[in-house]
């Protein structure tokens, strides 16, 4: 293990944060918020503690696979504690396993909240949560090899761990490069949601903070109704700017590229608007029949949030028929695109998944047969069907521990099955207690310790969180 270069590392990730803690301080002197004053203080605090990290950089630069997983894991946990003090210090959430809970929660995309009335909250504290999502939805990690070259070292495998999906690559022949185009297209759709809000007659504190929030598919809103009390134009443009983050990057990439053959011969990207227009359909025809449809503006938005793990509210789906909300719940499952800023399992996954049992029945029918599996036109190599396979045994693994453990708070099973969910899979609300209108503030600290490793395990893909706590992991290399 390399613990040089994971120092160095983190001390870049800590610089990163506090630096991105001037821009709440500013807002908070906009609005003449002396509360804004802890975020100053912060950045200075932790700018001084991150050059003692890196203001020499190691001899020996180079890192591989685990050294990529531990310092991403290591990278998520430090900028969470860091980012969780201002909640603190300023007493909008005194307790530190909330306040944990919220900052994670903010980072990871998820959503998920404690507080019960954000309207009450400062405007540099709503501004703080929304701007976590904008860096989380990314990857802080990303925008570090977007702007500050690694010399030495497998910048891949960074990339890999932090990103989203079964497999990663390169767009571009440098890894810095794809860093860049990655943060712009990132950037171009974010400011693109926010012109389109302003025009919309959204207040620019509103909609800069919805558009960081839909950016990062995260969710966290500045009214308590979450995006009721705004404008059908509003939800509208929202709803499409939901699905388009929750598509792969790559498909912008070729779009840029003008590479339309590649562009739209993408499964999962194919895959993906299917299921969204399917079950839109379904949710729709099952609300008419039972007299609740409330028109398809608030389906097309709600099916949107979830499908993307976004997790604003326009309605309130917990009052929705059996089978409309069972579909939310599959939908929180499937997820997004990979290599998007979506959560859940990802559309990728679920294809591979189809495509493995369709081929071993046919196997057994025929078994001389050969058949290759192939994605986008290209065979799927037996490493990746492999890593897909051991996520979803962990998955299960991690989901099924969280359950159990969060079911000591003797809630229902659709609350307590629900949150964890909703917070493995990045989505913020579930369905009853955690609804819409709700919240987890009611949970234990046990629970709420579960739903932050959950939030980090998914956001990570689970792999990073679980090597972190295996003792072979900080052996030296022999």
């Amino acid at each position: 293990m390399n613990y040089g270069i994971i120092g160095y590392i983190l001390g870049r990730v800590i610089s990163i944060v506090a630096a991105a803690m001037l821009l709440p301080w500013v807002v908070g002197l906009i609005y003449n918020e002396k509360t804004s004053v802890i975020f100053l203080v912060c950045a200075l605090f932790f700018g001084a503690i991150s050059a003692i990290f890196f203001r020499k950089k190691p001899k020996n630069t180079s890192f591989y696979a685990r050294e990529g997983f531990v310092v991403v894991a290591l990278s998520w946990i430090v900028m969470s504690v860091i980012g969780a003090i201002p909640f603190i210090a300023s007493g909008a959430i005194p307790n530190v396993v909330d306040a944990l809970f919220e900052i994670v929660s903010g980072f990871t995309t998820t959503g998920s909240s404690i507080l019960r009335d954000v309207e009450s909250l400062p405007h540099c504290i709503l501004f703080w949560r929304s701007f976590s999502h904008w860096i989380g939805g990314m990857g802080i990690l990303v925008f570090i090899l977007a702007i500050l070259p690694m010399a030495g070292g497998q910048n891949i495998y960074l990339m890999r761990a932090e990103s989203t999906g079964p497999s990663v690559g390169k767009l571009v022949p440098k890894i810095q490069n794809t860093a860049i185009l990655l943060y712009a297209i990132y950037t171009a759709l974010t400011l693109t949601h926010l012109v389109l809000l302003l025009i919309g007659r959204v207040p620019v504190f509103d909609a800069v903070c919805l558009s960081f929030g839909t950016a990062g598919t995260g969710g966290f809103g500045v009214l308590n109704d979450s995006f009721a009390s705004y404008s059908a134009f509003a939800q509208i443009v929202t709803a499409i700017f939901m699905l388009l983050f929750g598509v792969n990057f790559n498909f912008y990439f070729y779009l840029i590229s003008r590479k339309f053959k590649n562009a739209f011969a993408m499964d999962d990207v194919r895959c993906y608007f299917m299921i969204y227009i399917i079950a839109s359909a379904i949710i729709t025809l099952n609300l008419i029949l039972n007299g609740s449809f409330g028109g398809l503006r608030e389906v097309l938005f709600q099916t949107s949030s979830i499908m993307t793990s976004t997790g604003f509210a326009s309605a309130d789906f917990n009052l929705w028929p059996r089978l409309s909300r069972a579909l939310m719940i599959m939908l929180m499952f499937t997820g997004a695109c990979a290599g998007s800023t979506g959560g859940g399992m990802k559309v990728s996954r679920f294809i591979i998944y189809f495509k493995t049992v369709a081929k071993e029945a046919r196997q057994l029918a025929h078994p001389r047969s050969v058949k290759v599996l192939k994605m986008d036109g290209k065979p799927i190599e037996h490493d990746v069907v492999r890593v897909v396979n051991v996520y979803l045994c962990s998955f299960i693994m991690v989901f099924a521990a969280s359950f159990i453990i969060v079911l000591l708070d003797n809630f229902d099973l659709t609350t307590s099955f629900t949150a964890v969910a909703a917070t493995l899979n990045n989505i913020g609300p579930g369905l009853n207690m955690v609804g819409p209108t709700g919240n987890f503030a009611d949970f234990s600290v046990l629970s709420k310790l579960v739903f932050i490793f959950d939030m980090l395990a998914g956001r990570l893909e689970i792999f990073p969180m679980l090597l972190l706590l295996a003792p072979n992991t900080w052996k030296k290399h022999g």
